[in-house]
């Protein structure tokens, strides 16, 4: 399936673009299904995309009540450490959202049941969705979110990293080439169950990963390259990250 390519003129542009677009699929979401699925992702667009729909009067015409919200992947560390993504997320948005607390799934942290065992935590939040999703193995997702690393890495799946080749749908990572070493995350055959993936970069640094990643790298070697939605599949991008897509790439909105 062809990628959807959106290229937004600045970082502030693409976050409000996003958010409104996030809003207006958990709508459409409820109003086929009842609820609605999102997989959320850290890093510093992410960041301004939540800060962005909490800013929004439009967030109020989604039943946050019926929102099931998961992580792509987290870094391994206690909770509440501001470095985990579910600490980003929850001062970024959710603390401000009526949410169910029951459908809110962090994956497990360093301090948490499984102790400092990240193979354990992993497979713990592989039973959560289990759990979530019966009789299927993963729930439905309508929207994962992914950032894009330098290196072309997507979640905590990191170029040329064993990771790459679980069949598992959660991994446990180890040695990670970006701190912190430890961490946990959703497989690339996790990933690719989503009705939409959908991939946000901005940054001049985000933009020969791109390039590489749409100009049809290999997913081991480049795992954004590997990723992609049942329904669709978006690049949602600022100029200075698709600086090396061909031209035809390249229309702002």
């Amino acid at each position: 399936m062809t990628a959807t390519v959106v290229v937004h003129a600045d970082p502030d542009l693409l976050a409000q673009a996003v958010a409104a677009r996030l809003i207006v699929r958990m709508i459409d979401a409820q109003a086929e299904r009842g609820e609605a699925g999102v997989v959320l992702t850290g890093g510093r667009i992410a960041a301004a995309v939540y800060r962005a729909v909490r800013n929004l009067p439009a967030r109020n015409a989604v039943d946050w009540s019926r929102v099931d919200v998961w992580w792509g992947d987290e870094r391994f560390l206690p909770a509440g450490h501001p470095d985990r993504n579910e600490t980003q997320a929850r001062a970024a948005l959710l603390d401000g959202l009526p949410l169910d607390p029951a459908r809110v799934h962090p994956m497990p942290p360093s301090d948490g049941p499984d102790g400092d065992d990240p193979e354990a935590a992993a497979a713990r939040y592989a039973q959560e969705l289990a759990s979530a999703a019966r009789p299927a193995t993963l729930p439905h997702f309508d929207v994962l979110m992914l950032g894009v690393g330098e290196d072309g890495h997507i979640a905590s799946v990191f170029p040329e990293h064993p990771v790459a080749y679980e069949t598992r749908p959660v991994s446990a990572v180890r040695d990670s080439p970006k701190p912190p070493p430890v961490r946990t995350t959703l497989t690339p055959s996790a990933i690719n169950t989503a009705d939409e993936v959908w991939l946000i970069a901005a940054g001049a640094d985000k933009a020969a990963a791109v390039g590489m990643a749409l100009g049809g790298a290999g997913p081991v070697r480049l795992p954004a390259a590997g990723v992609h939605g049942v329904g669709g599949t978006r690049w949602l991008l600022d100029r200075a990250a698709a600086a090396d897509l061909r031209p035809a790439f390249r229309g702002l909105r």
